[in-house]
């Protein structure tokens, strides 16, 4: 689905990461760890074409990323970058069918989208809400529910890239978003998403990338890359790595 070859990101002309090499496969998480300034977001950028590549190549769907039309791009990724702004007081289902403009599937097709991502985003009861109105956490799941909508229903998998899309949250919807980055890839759409906290990427990705020193620490399942070792030389925090109790990945312990 998304196929990333000797990659390297810049920005405002300095180079952050470079020699990139993955393949995100449909029906698959992925989820990028790093210490702050590691380069997560901008490698997320990269990808989404917000930022120009510095160097290699990213293929979305067997072409290359520049060969795809605005729209056409659109209908098959969606992204949630890491802080977005709406000044306008949109409703939230106003806000949420923004997701739909991509697609000419009819107004009752795009209602209907637009409901089924609202109760997978637990928004539903706020859909005639004014946007100005929610608190951070809430337009957090406003905006999932949006690139939600880009890819919910398409006739091609799609590639979803989330940017920290627990930021702001509580504990019980960072599960309920994390949840539905797992059931979104299980239709066979591939998902990306950076994350922050250790034990949510064990927990909910297939494989982790960890960056570190402006290029891939690791690649591999989270018990191949969440290694004490590696963590104290990534992260600096000596951390004890033990099987989770109930769950077949590891719990990292501080």
């Amino acid at each position: 689905m998304l196929k990333v070859g000797n990659l390297g990101c810049a920005r405002g002309g300095c180079q952050i990461l470079s020699g990139i090499d993955f393949c995100l496969e449909g029906g698959e998480v992925l989820a990028v760890l790093g210490t702050n300034g590691a380069g997560k977001s901008t490698l997320l950028a990269t990808l989404s074409g917000e930022l120009p590549r510095a160097d290699g190549d990213i293929v979305l769907a067997g072409r290359p990323l520049d060969a795809w039309s605005a729209v056409a791009r659109a209908q098959r990724l969606a992204v949630l970058p890491q802080s977005s702004s709406l000044a306008f007081a949109f409703s939230v289902e106003e806000v949420v069918l923004l997701g739909r403009l991509p697609h000419a599937s009819g107004r009752d097709e795009d209602r209907r989208i637009a409901r089924e991502v609202m109760c997978a985003a637990d928004i539903e009861h706020l859909r005639q809400r004014s946007y100005l109105a929610l608190s951070g956490g809430e337009r957090q799941r406003v905006h999932l529910a949006r690139v939600l909508a880009q890819i919910w229903d398409s006739a091609e998998p799609g590639c979803l890239l989330l940017d920290e899309p627990t930021a702001s949250l509580d504990l019980a919807h960072q599960r309920l978003i994390l949840q539905q980055a797992r059931e979104i890839a299980q239709r066979g759409n591939a998902v990306l998403l950076v994350l922050h906290d250790l034990n949510l990427a064990a927990r909910y990705a297939d494989r982790l990338l960890l960056l570190d020193q402006g290029g891939m620490s690791s690649l591999g399942t989270p018990w191949q890359v969440l290694q004490a070792e590696r963590i104290k030389r990534v992260f600096g925090v000596e951390v004890q790595v033990a099987p989770h109790p109930q769950l077949d990945c590891p719990l990292i312990i501080a």
